[in-house]
């Protein structure tokens, strides 16, 4: 598990970086603090990059961009991220309802426990981490290619889409493209809520569209490959766009 911590006071700064190193937490070989900020432009620039998995934010952040407004930039770009709340103010816990930033703790310094009660927030983290960690590991697509298999994790997937060649089916990922015998209705059946069949001869991972051309029904997605959705699919498809909130609808759908 990574940690960012965005923190503008040096004294708490030290202290969050020396209670989570001396803690029993820090024993664990995949747990490390990637980032120890001064501001939110450092946690912005590591994101662009980077990815981490907890991130310990300070609310009040002596900068034009405060902790809640840089908490809504990281969960665009992670909505899976996990965000802890720093604050000195209690009653500023009530702004993150105003911001609608899905937070797993909220921590307030002047609290007697502050040690005890980050380490314990932290472990609940690292449980969250080992969960999401196990469940991806599972999410992954078997292709019989000749004599070998090869397992593909879904989030390394584009789409699927029928093969001109007769009872094929192309796969379009991270690391190339695969042809294989098989059929969509059956591949349908082995994939999750991130994918969905648009088209007879498309199934698509949401998660990955780029652009949507409402006029022509066509999908261009994050490695520029095209797809298409037909009329019949249209009102399910844009129904099930929302739910991932890595496609922004305002920006990704272009009326012609």
């Amino acid at each position: 598990m990574k940690i960012v911590i965005c923190e503008d006071d040096a004294q708490q700064r030290k202290f969050l970086q020396s209670t989570i190193v001396h803690s029993s937490l820090f024993q664990y070989e995949d747990v490390e603090i990637a980032l120890i900020a001064s501001n939110p432009s450092e946690v912005l620039a590591y994101i662009q990059e980077h990815r981490a998995d907890c991130f310990l934010l300070d609310i009040e952040l002596q900068h034009e961009i405060n902790g809640l407004e840089l908490a809504n930039t990281i969960r665009s770009k992670d909505p899976f991220a996990t965000i802890i709340f720093i604050t000195t103010y209690a009653e500023k816990l009530r702004l993150t309802f105003t911001y609608k930033v899905a937070a797993l703790d909220f921590i307030v310094k002047s609290e007697p426990d502050l040690a005890e009660n980050l380490i314990d927030t932290l472990n609940v983290a690292y449980q969250k981490h080992q969960n999401i960690h196990s469940q991806q590991l599972e999410r992954t697509f078997q292709v019989k290619i000749g004599e070998h298999i090869k397992i593909i994790p879904f989030d390394d997937i584009y789409c699927f889409s029928t093969s001109p060649n007769a009872h094929k089916i192309e796969l379009k990922e991270k690391s190339g493209v695969y042809e294989f015998f098989s059929n969509l209705t059956d591949i349908e059946q082995q994939l999750d809520n991130r994918f969905f069949r648009c088209h007879r001869g498309y199934i698509v991972n949401l998660q990955h569209i780029h652009k949507i051309d409402s006029t022509y029904r066509k999908i261009t997605m994050k490695n520029g490959s095209i797809c298409h959705y037909s009329y019949r699919y249209k009102k399910a498809f844009m129904n099930a766009l929302p739910l991932h909130q890595t496609l922004s609808l305002n920006s990704a759908i272009s009326e012609k």
